[in-house]
Formats: structure tokens, sequence, C-alpha cells
């Protein structure tokens, strides 16, 4: 098994749709998020903005850091 190592969140800086705004996420979470927009190709901020934009769409939407983490787990989860 993995060692992992145990942080608080990072406050970071992302730009949506030409908005900053800020989201405070774990180091294991921003390294998952590297990678998941690497493996897309495309930058960190435009899968950011697409999964600001899903979240968007649901009744009652989870706020951004919350999504994210969301939509990394099921990721991991292969769904």
């Amino acid at each position: 098994m993995e060692i992992v190592t145990y942080s608080p969140p990072v406050k970071r800086s992302v730009l949506i749709r030409g908005h900053q705004t800020s989201i405070s996420l774990e180091p294991l979470f921003w390294r998952a998020l590297e990678v998941a927009a690497r493996d897309a190709a495309m930058p960190v901020n435009a899968l950011v903005a697409e999964i600001d934009e899903a979240r968007l769409k649901v009744a009652d939407p989870p706020n951004l850091t919350s999504a994210l983490r969301q939509w990394l787990f099921g990721r991991a989860l292969g769904g």
C-alpha cells in the first residue's frame, strides 16, 4: 500500500471563464487534478472550469472544492 502524506488544504487561485477564484485542496487532490488535466490534454484551469459548469447543472450544487473532490474520487473509481 502506498504511503499517503496527510496535509491540510492549500489555497490556490484558478481562472474560470476569465474570473479568478480560489480553491482549497489537499496536495494529494491537487496532484490528482494535475494528472487528470494532463490525461485530458488540457490546462488545469480548463478542467476546473468544466467541472464547475457540470456542478452548476445539478439541483443542489456543492461548492467548487467539494465538486472537485467528488469528481476526482469518481474518476479514481473508474466512473
